[in-house]
């Protein structure tokens, strides 16, 4: 008998590198070439903000998926500059924080700037002084802006103000009480622009021409603009006469009692203090959270932190402090990286410097691992049945997920680093597994800690994502919930992973949940939009162990 072409054409199961029939609008070829679905405008610039586009991806270099990161912002600036601004405020000021680092969503409210209506740019103007909370980040928005923004000169680019962006830069240096603004501006008086561009708060502050509301702010003001000299400012500014007394310490001696006397943070102290271990004993106790986790291989190189020392219980009581946590807006790939960088015990930032090396303290170690969990904030159990599956697929393992410029590990390392911390919430209701084209082992467990991970080795074949759903089914495996971390590149499958999750639903749980975290902003995922059991996700969000906790419990 002649075959029957029609035979082949199923909506029950059909080949991952065919669109479901009756589905060919809404799916999309992948980048390994599977089909799977579109994510909408908004999830895909919440992608976008949480996980940036450094690095790129296994089949996408980095430059076409910023240029398509870029495209996604202006589409949305475009279609809903408010609700764009808006959710990048909302994400840049979440706590827990739930996108590593702020640039992307400066980048939003540069486009919205730039690119936006009369109603956006008022926006933007309310939105600011939240978002950019330091003189780096105010650096960064302003070269984004005079980049989409500006005009073409001999020189380069030069910014176009308007009023509404007067306003916004003027807001940054209204935004708190006097003391509070000048002891930021003290810290960081300029900083470069994304492009290298240097950036001064002097600039800024002519371009805005800010009102003062007090004396004390006017004197603010003119310091920065080297109009006022530094006897007049620190009379009137409290922040300012501390600042200059610990740019005046000429010894250790000075330099620990001014940090006894007036908590400088240690950007106030000059270079020639920092060295000293005896300064950076003191610097343990009154330093940001932020500083004290980027310096830890600092103070041991130095000599600050030692086995079993002082500084070293205080070091690690600190970063145990949740509320602390929190407040310093620490997010977890944060930590997970500062414990990469400081248990390796050699780093080179500078490729024309010497290598730095130090001997890790054990219980600064152990505190970091403490603090990436409690950097997620506080979840409960669910009580529910979860399967996490873990994409350990070649795409998984070559790329890389980026922290500000710096590498975390790879796709599939930073995912485990999250299936750690879901098994530790919900303990000894979950089940985790591998998935390429077979279903593997993992060996993720409730005490597995991130140290181990960074030596793991991943099956890296290709990609079936159907089979979390298929192999729960063949092992009568009754869960409410389904994790898949993955960056939804699926091709090899025989079926759609929406059509297997169907069929699971059907024979063992028809109430069964499913959330897909995205390791990378490709914009695709194996999520139905028209599935209202199934949730899109950006995997380095920190909120992540509450969504999933939320979601399942229905």
């Amino acid at each position: 008998m002649a075959r029957d072409p029609l035979a082949s054409i199923s909506t029950v199961a059909t080949p991952q590198t065919r669109p479901v029939p009756g589905r060919e609008a809404e799916q999309v070829r992948n980048n390994a070439g599977g089909y799977g679905f579109a994510k909408d405008l908004w999830t895909r610039l919440e992608d976008f903000i949480i996980l940036g586009t450094i690095g790129g991806t296994y089949y996408v270099r980095e430059d076409d998926l910023t240029a398509d990161g870029a495209r996604v912002v202006f589409d949305a600036v475009a279609a809903d500059g408010v609700r764009a601004v808006r959710l990048a405020t909302d994400i840049s000021t979440a706590h827990p924080p739930r996108a590593p680092k702020n640039r992307p969503a400066l980048f939003v409210l540069a486009a919205a700037a730039a690119r936006g209506d009369a109603g956006t740019r008022q926006a933007v103007k309310a939105s600011l002084a939240k978002v950019a909370r330091t003189t780096d980040h105010l650096s960064a928005f302003f070269g984004y802006w005079k980049n989409l923004g500006g005009k073409t000169t001999p020189g380069g680019t030069a910014p176009v103000v308007g009023r509404a962006m007067r306003t916004a830069l003027a807001s940054w240096f209204q935004d708190g009480d006097v003391d509070r603004v000048a002891w930021r501006a003290c810290k960081a008086r300029q900083r470069k622009t994304p492009a290298g561009e240097a950036f001064a708060l002097r600039d800024a502050l002519r371009i805005a021409h800010p009102k003062a509301d007090s004396a004390a702010r006017r004197a603010l003001f003119g310091w920065i603009a080297g109009n006022v000299s530094d006897a007049d400012a620190r009379g009137r500014v409290p922040a300012i006469d501390a600042f200059l007394t610990a740019q005046a310490v000429t010894t250790a001696v000075e330099a620990i009692d001014v940090v006894q006397d007036r908590g400088v943070p240690w950007e106030f102290l000059p270079d020639r203090v920092l060295g000293d271990a005896g300064v950076w004993d003191e610097l343990v106790d009154t330093i940001g959270m932020t500083a004290l986790i980027r310096n830890l291989a600092r103070m041991t190189r130095i000599g600050t932190l030692t086995p079993m020392g002082g500084a070293a219980r205080r070091a690690a009581a600190r970063l145990a402090n949740a509320d602390a946590l929190a407040k310093a807006r620490i997010h977890p790939m944060d930590l997970f990286l500062a414990l990469r960088v400081y248990q390796a015990g050699r780093a080179q930032p500078n490729p024309r410097a010497d290598v730095q090396t130090w001997a890790p303290v054990p219980e600064v170690v152990d505190a970091l691992e403490e603090a990436y969990e409690l950097s997620f904030g506080h979840v409960g159990p669910s009580g529910r049945r979860l399967l996490i599956a873990v994409d350990s697929s070649g795409s998984m393992t070559w790329q890389s997920v980026h922290s500000g410029g710096a590498p975390l590990g790879t796709c599939y390392e930073v995912a485990n680093a999250m299936a750690v911390i879901l098994n530790r919430i919900e303990g000894s209701n979950v089940h985790v597994i591998d998935v390429d084209t077979s279903v593997h082992a993992s060996k993720v467990t409730a005490r597995t800690n991130l140290r181990e991970i960074g030596g793991w080795r991943a099956s890296g074949g290709g990609t079936d994502l159907s089979l979390p759903f298929a192999w729960a089914q063949e092992e009568r495996l009754d869960v409410d919930g389904i994790v898949v971390l993955t960056d939804s590149e699926t091709w090899a499958g025989r079926s759609h992973p929406t059509q297997e999750l169907a069929s699971y639903r059907r024979s063992v749980n028809g109430a069964a949940r499913v959330v897909v975290a995205a390791m990378a902003a490709n914009g695709r995922s194996i999520a139905d939009p028209r599935d209202e059991g199934v949730l899109n996700v950006a995997g380095l969000d920190a909120s992540l162990p509450m969504v999933v906790h939320g979601f399942i419990r229905g």
